[in-house]
């Protein structure tokens, strides 16, 4: 594969060629695939089950981009808590993501992408490296000839107002006075997506405070034009939603040289009691780093002393996101996801075979059942009186549990025989009843909130990264209905208005869109089998269509593969590199629509069982994930692991279906 001139590794094109593992061999579809296909599961078992930490848990590493480096050197620089060995070990990793053009990306083999590379330029500066030295002086070029600092993200210039490297007057304006608003004005920080939320309340204490530490050095070589740094954009037409938006902000910066004191220190207090009563036991914010960071910033400016025990917790729980390389980098998890590993990881163990009373899944069980969340969060803010009783992601993360979490876990607890009965039919029932509880008024569901698809928040000027609402999608109501099918629940109105919503949904050539997984491949590898479970034959024309589709866009390899530039450009809507997780969802969706004897899943059988290596795990640098699609990628490492085996299972043993109901469970309609 050729590197293009921007240094990344799409040359050939949408129709990509495979990612070959070590043992990746030219096909042969005779009767020894079923062999080679029980082989590389009971390899992939093993190696699976070499994984689980002792307390029952999985967790594979969760790679993102190089700005969670950039950023945590940022921070300790701004409270002035670095030190050499932690500024160097970041450097060596923000050096190793560098490309040959100078440039950094925000996935692997993606284009380059401009705050990304600032945001890394200013973090090596911060460790020693010289502006001269030829990866420095590539980069700070290629920033100039993309509009330098002036084209970058609001969120990038926000870190670099925090040293007077631009203007605050040059930045959106985000009054803390916003804390105010009643939850059915718009814009209620309750209109934000929770990852949002939890960013935007510390940043309205970050613009409200505007402060600006010493700069240790200028960066006058990173600005397009050194004469006018900041140069002013022209507003768009009244007439748009942009327009509206921009000069509404004109006036909050207007309004914030007239806030009446006595207001706006009250906004700041309220603002710091929400983040203080939403920190969680280990310390961090939601489970994910940048409300952690910018939480810990906003009470340090309110006077916090970094003793107190609210910010030791805070910067405690930010080193716990960092991974020691054996070459001594350091790489900073934007959140870690051990709760979405053990439930996939479990339904991957017991799809391939493990007996559902084996000492690993009842491990597993216990330790998901410890984390299911039985008190309140925001989620009730749109659900006054709902039980709660749903999972997070993270280790800790009570206040925002995941609708899709918890339908995946219910699906992973069902598949295991548990010693105590009663405790895991109790915890499931509550699940349950939660996950119902959070349909959205469409029928459909979203993440973590309910009805959360106000369209004003998106449009503020400061909100230029990503999405920051939680609509619902395709992928989490298929996890849903699914759960709700394999409980016995396919027929309530709730389950099929979600079955309803998804038909709705199907785009014109058979394929689902992928929100929290890349992209159309992950979508319609979802829905599927959520749309057989609740009893949708496999002759029913969306079934049918989606076949259509999936086979269409299979590699010629036998793999499949969807760049994440799937999301922008159409030409690679199914396309990309064969990759492990990738595959096994197109072949999970084809499984559940029948189409086991089909040429498509033997090739794509073959394609798996080839690329495995010997110790019996797959490999996949390319980024299969979400957290914002194009806008934040992720590389999770377990999913090439749990998806391929749950995949492999299944064209072994058939149907999870006969191996829920043989764990014992006492589910009812």
């Amino acid at each position: 594969m050729t590197a293009t001139t921007d240094g990344s590794t799409g040359a050939m094109g949408p129709r990509a060629a495979s990612a070959s593992g070590p043992n990746d061999t030219t096909p042969v579809l005779d009767g020894g695939l079923m062999v080679a296909a029980e082989r590389a599961t009971a390899r992939s078992v093993e190696h699976l089950l070499g994984r689980q930490d002792p307390q029952g848990w999985w967790k594979g590493d969760l790679a993102t981009n190089v700005t969670m480096d950039a950023e945590d050197l940022l921070l300790r620089q701004f409270l002035g808590v670095q030190d050499a060995r932690t500024t160097e070990a970041a450097a060596r990793f923000i050096r190793g993501e560098q490309r040959p053009d100078g440039t950094w990306a925000t996935f692997h083999g993606g284009p380059a992408e401009l705050s990304a590379t600032i945001e890394a330029y200013v973090a090596l500066r911060l460790a020693g490296d010289r502006p001269e030295d030829p990866h420095m002086a590539r980069a700070s070029r290629w920033v100039r000839e993309q509009g330098g600092i002036a084209g970058s993200r609001v969120f990038t210039r926000v870190w670099l107002a925090l040293f007077g490297w631009w203007r605050w007057d040059d930045l959106p304006e985000l009054p803390p006075e916003l804390i105010f608003l009643p939850k059915w004005f718009p814009l209620n920080i309750y209109d934000f997506g929770c990852w949002a939320r939890q960013t935007v309340v510390p940043l309205t204490i970050v613009s409200a405070k505007r402060p600006v530490r010493p700069a240790p050095f200028a960066l006058d070589e990173l600005h397009s034009d050194a004469a006018d740094p900041n140069p002013a954009k022209p507003p768009a037409p009244l007439s748009s939603w942009n327009g509206v938006f921009q000069r509404l902000d004109k006036a909050l910066h207007a309004y914030q040289k007239i806030a009446p004191r006595r207001l706006r220190r009250a906004a700041m207090n309220a603002a710091a009691r929400w983040i203080i009563e939403r920190q969680e036991n280990d310390g961090c914010w939601g489970g994910i780093q940048p409300p952690a960071v910018y939480s810990v910033i906003a009470l340090h400016l309110l006077g916090y002393d970094l003793d107190h025990p609210i910010m030791r917790a805070g910067l405690e729980s930010l080193d716990r996101f960092a991974i020691w390389r054996e070459d001594g980098a350091r790489m900073i998890e934007a959140c870690q996801s051990p709760v979405w590993d053990t439930c996939l990881a479990t339904i991957a163990l017991a799809d391939a075979g493990l007996s559902p009373d084996h000492p690993a899944l009842v491990r597993a069980a216990d330790w998901m059942l410890g984390e299911q969340i039985v008190r309140p969060g925001d989620w009730d803010v749109r659900r006054p009186g709902l039980t709660p009783g749903g999972w997070a992601f993270e280790f800790d993360n009570d206040n925002y549990p995941d609708i899709d979490d918890t339908a995946e876990v219910i699906l992973a607890l069902r598949r295991v025989a548990h010693p105590d009965p009663d405790r895991l039919d109790a915890a499931i029932e509550r699940g349950v009843r939660w996950n119902m509880g959070m349909q959205s008024r469409n029928g459909a569901w979203g993440a973590f909130d309910a009805d959360n698809t106000s369209p004003f928040p998106n449009r503020l000027p400061f909100c230029d990264f990503g999405e920051v609402i939680d609509p619902p999608s395709a992928d989490v109501t298929a996890h849903v209905v699914e759960m709700l099918a394999y409980e016995g629940k396919a027929h309530l109105p709730g389950a099929r208005r979600g079955i309803e919503w998804l038909l709705a949904e199907q785009e014109a050539d058979g394929a689902w869109f992928g929100r929290w997984g890349v992209n159309y491949v992950y979508g319609t590898g979802a829905v599927v089998p959520a749309l057989t479970a609740a009893g949708l034959p496999v002759s029913h024309p969306a079934i049918r269509r989606a076949v259509s589709w999936l086979e269409s866009v299979q590699n010629d390899d036998g793999g499949w593969g969807e760049d994440l530039r799937s999301y922008r450009e159409e030409e690679w809507i199914g396309r990309g590199v064969t990759t492990a997780s990738q595959t096994a969802w197109a072949l999970l969706g084809l499984l559940a629509a029948g189409r086991r004897d089909s040429k498509a899943v033997e090739r794509g059988i073959a394609w798996l069982t080839g690329a495995q290596r010997e110790d019996g795990s797959w490999d996949e640098p390319y980024f299969t994930g979400t957290g914002f699609p194009w806008d934040f990628s992720i590389n999770y490492h377990l999913y090439r692991q749990v998806f391929p085996l749950t995949a492999l299972g299944r064209y072994v043993h058939g149907d999870p279906g006969p191996l829920i109901a043989r764990a014992g469970s006492r589910k009812g309609a």
